[in-house]
C-alpha cells in the first residue's frame, strides 16, 4: 500500500484566506471534488454554488501542491413559482471535458440547472477604439475627426470564467450526476426518475433515454442514484439504483433505455435481512475503471467491483466500516445512514479509495489485498508529514493509537474525494475544508 505524505492543506472559505475549521457556514462546505484529465487542474464545488479552481504548480520541488487558478459564482438560488419550491444553489457535480484548445471546459450542476464553463487566460487587451473612449462610453459620432486602429496592449495575466452554455428546464426532479460521453460530443444528466442526453451545443433540447417512473407513482419500488458513461464505448452507460442493483445499457439498441443489456446485483443473504438491509444496499456511487473492463459501486458499508463480462457476482467486495453493522440503529435516528459516499479509482485501477466517519478514508489495494485507513484532519497538516495509518478498535482492550466505534465523530465524513488520472495525489473533502496528500516524496 502506498505511503502518502501531505502537501498543504487549503481551508475554502474564501480560498485566499484561512480560516479555522469552526469558523464557516453551511454554504462553504464542499460538495464535490474533480481533476480534470490532465490532472493539472483541480475543480470543487461548494453549497453556495461557487466553483473553485485549483492549478498545480510548475516547479519541480512544488509538483504536487495546488494553488487557486480560478474562482466563480456557478449558480445562484431560484424559486420555482410554478411548484413554489426554492432551488438551492449547492453543486452537485463537477464534470471536465478534455482540452481541446488553450481554454479549459467544465461542466457544474446544481438540482435543476446544467451549466458549461470556459476558463481562460487573457493577458492582453484591446485599446483605441473609435466609437466609444477608453471608460467604454459610447462617443458622439459627430465629434469623431479622424479614426485610429485599435491596438492589443499586454496585462497583467488574467483568468476569467465564461458561461458558455445553460442546460435546464428539463429534470422535474434533482438532479444527482452529469457524465460526459467519449464521443466529446454528448453528455446525460440524470435525475431520480430518468436519464436525459444532450449534445453540447444544443441547450433547448434533450432526448430521454431512461425513464422510470410509473404511472402510478405510488408503484414507485425504485430510484436512480447516479449514472456514468463507459470511458471508451460512447454507446454504453450504466446506472444504479436505491435497490442495490447496476443495469448496463445499449444505446445502439434502442433509442429509450428502460430495458438493459446487462443487470448487476448480488442476491441477499435471507440470514442477514435486517429492517435496515434495503438502506444500507442502495447505491451512492458508480465509477467505470479507467480501462473499462470493470465497475466499481459503493453502497453504505461496502466497495464492490463488477467484472462487465459476469454479472452473477462481484469480483471483489471490500467492507470499508462493518464495525457500524451494529450501529445502524442510531444512524437510521441521526439520518447518517442516508450519507452518500463517493468511491474513486487511481489511475492504474490497482487502488480503489472511499471515504468514511470521522475524517476517515480507505484504501484497498486490489492486487496486494491490502487496505489501509488514513485520516483528513487539521492536526496532522504539517506539511510533508507522512500519514499514519489509524485502526478502529471493535472489542476487547484497546491499544495505543486505535479508535473505539463508541468516539467516531459522525459530524466528520469524507464523503467527496478524487484521484489523479496519473499519479498518486489524491484530494478528499472534510467539510470546508480540501486536503491534497501525494505519495512519499523521497
Amino acid at each position: 500500500m502506498k505511503c502518502f505524505s501531505r502537501y498543504l492543506p487549503y481551508i475554502f472559505r474564501p480560498p485566499t484566506t484561512i480560516l479555522s475549521s469552526t469558523c464557516h457556514t453551511e454554504a462553504d462546505i464542499i460538495s464535490t471534488v474533480e481533476f480534470n484529465p490532465s490532472g493539472e487542474l483541480l475543480a470543487t464545488g461548494d453549497k453556495g454554488g461557487r466553483v473553485v479552481v485549483f492549478q498545480r504548480e510548475q516547479e519541480p520541488q512544488r509538483r504536487g501542491e495546488y494553488n487557486v487558478y480560478s474562482t466563480f459564482q456557478s449558480h445562484d438560488p431560484e424559486f420555482d413559482y410554478l411548484k413554489s419550491l426554492e432551488i438551492e444553489e449547492k453543486i452537485n457535480k463537477i464534470r471536465w471535458l478534455p482540452q481541446q484548445n488553450a481554454a479549459y471546459f467544465l461542466l457544474s450542476t446544481n438540482d435543476k440547472t446544467v451549466k458549461l464553463w470556459k476558463i481562460s487566460e487573457r493577458d492582453r487587451r484591446p485599446e483605441g477604439y473609435n466609437l466609444k473612449d477608453e471608460d467604454g462610453r459610447i462617443r458622439d459620432p459627430s465629434t469623431i475627426t479622424s479614426l485610429r486602429v485599435p491596438v492589443l496592449q499586454n496585462t497583467d495575466l488574467m483568468v476569467e470564467a465564461t458561461a458558455r452554455r445553460v442546460f435546464s428546464n428539463a429534470h422535474t426532479y434533482h438532479i444527482n450526476s452529469i457524465s460526459v460521453n467519449s464521443d466529446l460530443q454528448t453528455y446525460i444528466s440524470t435525475d431520480d426518475l430518468r436519464v436525459n442526453l444532450w449534445n453540447l451545443e444544443i441547450t433547448d433540447q434533450s432526448f430521454n433515454i431512461v425513464d422510470i417512473k410509473p404511472c402510478n407513482m405510488e408503484d414507485l419500488t425504485e430510484v436512480i442514484t447516479a449514472a456514468e458513461f463507459h470511458p471508451q464505448q460512447c454507446n454504453t452507460l450504466a446506472y444504479s439504483s436505491s435497490r442495490g442493483s447496476v443495469r448496463l445499457c445499449d444505446m445502439r439498441k434502442q433509442a429509450l433505455c428502460d430495458t438493459h443489456c446487462k443487470f448487476f446485483e448480488e442476491p441477499e443473504d435471507p440470514s442477514t435481512r435486517s429492517f435496515f438491509s434495503e438502506i444500507i444496499s442502495s447505491i451512492s456511487d458508480i465509477k467505470f475503471s479507467h480501462s473499462g473492463r470493470f465497475l466499481m459501486t459503493r453502497d453504505y458499508l461496502t466497495v464492490k467491483v463488477w467484472d462487465l463480462n459476469m454479472e452473477t457476482r462481484p469480483v471483489q467486495t471490500y467492507q470499508v466500516h462493518d464495525y457500524l453493522r451494529g450501529k445502524l440503529c442510531s444512524l437510521y435516528e441521526n439520518d447518517c445512514i442516508f450519507d452518500k459516499f463517493e468511491c474513486v479509482w487511481n489511475g492504474s485501477d490497482s487502488v480503489i479509495m472511499t471515504g468514511s466517519y470521522n475524517n476517515f478514508f480507505r484504501m484497498f489495494d486490489r492486487n496486494t489485498k491490502k487496505d489501509v485507513t488514513l485520516e483528513a484532519s487539521r492536526e496532522n497538516s504539517k506539511p510533508r508529514a507522512i500519514l499514519k495509518p489509524r485502526k478502529v478498535c471493535v472489542g476487547g482492550k484497546r491499544r495505543k493509537d486505535e479508535v473505539t466505534v463508541d468516539s467516531l465523530d459522525f459530524s466528520k465524513k469524507i464523503l467527496h474525494s478524487a484521484w489523479h488520472p496519473q499519479e498518486n495525489i489524491i484530494a478528499v473533502a472534510a467539510s470546508n475544508n480540501l486536503y491534497i496528500f501525494q505519495d512519499k516524496v523521497t
